[in-house]
């Protein structure tokens, strides 16, 4: 019978801890977590499927040893506590065996807190869109006022070349996911941080497997809300009626940004000026400051915005923080160049999301002026692979020359009737208009790409997954280079 840890008084983190094992410990988070684990002088241990790099060899480069699968015997040396990652089900082997042999557990974001927060003031970051990267310029800003913080997130910061830090400072950054916790925590991982300062980015529906609609996405943020430290400030996205909802039961001080007369925080007068967007902020009506950031497309000056209100809030001058804005070299995906090739530019995104894809589109146009922008989308989450957002895609790749969609590799994981199509989304573009094309694996789009390409385009490839690594494999085609012997392999981390 499958093992019911909400029955377990065993979901506990003991006083003294000194080995630890994370049972799916090769996911972007988990590995995090082992890192620091390690860091903070613990041994640890990890187990999962389908171990291979990057994440393979970044833990064992660090001394943590993963072993491939799940099994009981991985738990054969009684560690002190083990961390159960939110992929792993209630019959998993391990989960089983811990069960059997009566060893503390806890959840991922139970043990960031106990191991990463504990005396620290945390800036949670959550919202639909922009977590990553507005909680990613959130620490580099920090960082660069001297403040040393630490702060897991979920994306390589190319300032840091990581995902995590152990700092020195008092402030921690998580970026506050809206996924459940573990099988045996339903509840979104973000429920889990007391923030001093919290930034929400927007509400919309997302996640089509844990929750049923926009309401149920909505209820999750409003326990967060709701249940805001009054001591702390909640940064929010004023623009989204949505939010301006949730925020009336707010019981900390709010200071709401974006573009709108009444926000406390308003975007100004942008302007793309490449290689930088710039804008001028204004808080409570007055001029704060004129800020330029290489980052491309107004979602991200309002993300860049966000940040300079938890700046604000933890006293770092309008000035430094211009400094460090100039500087943030970005994330990994988001708007990341992977590389030119025979005169075309490839970048790579994670935008999965209508509304992702739309505003990154737009944001990538002005950038590239006079140069075909060709489009290529996989649509690879829970919510993208359902038809929910049917009627919505053929909406948002306005700005693009050429559209290339592939069939989602896993449609088989929905239900047939609530499966989305590939095809129909090609046919609705066609008839608004757009070059679009439906193509049922990768290799057809990478193939159908080099001859269609020229000298001068830009191929903005979209997806929350690695893509079979199309990137490089174009690149490498472009180049004159051998197909790739291997094209079934992903970038090595799991963005659930």
């Amino acid at each position: 019978m499958p093992y019911d840890p909400l029955r377990s008084k065993n979901n506990r983190i003991p006083a003294s801890v000194k080995t630890v094992h994370l049972i799916a410990a090769c996911g972007t988070a988990m590995g995090a977590l082992a890192c620091m684990l390690k860091e903070s002088g613990r041994s640890v241990t990890g187990s999962d499927e389908k171990v291979y790099p990057p994440m393979s060899t970044y833990l064992a480069e660090r001394g943590i040893p993963i072993r491939e699968g799940f099994s009981a015997d991985h738990l054969d040396h009684r560690p002190d506590l083990v961390v159960v990652g939110n992929a792993v089900s209630a019959n998993n082997l391990e989960v089983v065996e811990l069960a059997k042999l009566g060893l503390p557990f806890c959840s991922m974001p139970q043990a960031f807190n106990r191991f990463a927060a504990d005396g620290k003031k945390a800036v949670v970051v959550t919202g639909t869109h922009g977590k990553t990267t507005t909680s990613a310029v959130a620490a580099w800003l920090l960082e660069w006022a001297g403040m040393d913080p630490s702060f897991v997130i979920g994306g390589i910061l190319k300032n840091f070349g990581g995902n995590y830090r152990l700092g020195d400072g008092t402030t921690i950054v998580f970026e506050g996911d809206e996924y459940d916790t573990a099988f045996f925590d339903k509840g979104p991982k973000f429920l889990h941080y007391a923030p001093s300062v919290a930034v929400l980015t927007g509400v919309e529906f997302d996640h089509a497997d844990i929750y049923r609609d926009l309401d149920h996405v909505t209820s999750a943020f409003h326990r967060f809300v709701s249940s805001m430290p009054r001591q702390a400030t909640l940064v929010a996205f004023g623009d989204d009626p949505v939010v301006n909802e949730l925020i009336r039961d707010c019981p900390c001080r709010v200071e709401t940004y974006g573009t709108g007369d009444r926000t406390f925080w308003r975007l100004e007068d942008l302007k793309v000026d490449p290689p930088w967007t710039r804008f001028t902020a204004f808080r409570d009506g007055r001029s704060h400051g004129r800020f330029s950031t290489p980052m491309m497309g107004a979602h991200n000056a309002l993300n860049a915005l966000s940040a300079v209100a938890v700046a604000d809030r933890m006293g770092i001058p309008a000035s430094a923080v211009d400094d460090a804005l100039k500087r943030f070299a970005g994330v990994r995906r988001r708007q990341e160049v992977r590389g030119e090739a025979s005169g075309v530019t490839v970048i790579d995104d994670f935008a999965h999301h209508p509304t992702a894809v739309r505003e990154t589109l737009r944001a990538i146009r002005p950038y590239y002026p006079g140069r075909r922008l060709i489009a290529v989308f996989e649509p690879r989450t829970h919510a993208s692979m359902r038809k929910v957002f049917q009627h919505v895609y053929p909406k948002v790749f306005d700005p693009a020359d050429l559209v290339c969609i592939r069939e989602p590799s896993m449609l088989h994981k929905v239900p047939a009737a609530e499966r989305f199509s590939a095809e129909r989304l090609a046919a609705d573009l066609q008839r608004r208009g757009k070059d679009a094309r439906y193509f049922p694996g990768t290799e057809e789009i990478i193939a159908f790409l080099v001859q269609s390409l020229r000298s001068g385009d830009v191929v903005l490839i979209m997806s929350n997954g690695g893509f079979d690594n199309i990137h490089e494999r174009l690149l490498e085609r472009l180049r004159g280079k051998p197909p790739d012997p291997n094209p079934h392999l992903s970038d090595g981390f799991r963005h659930p």
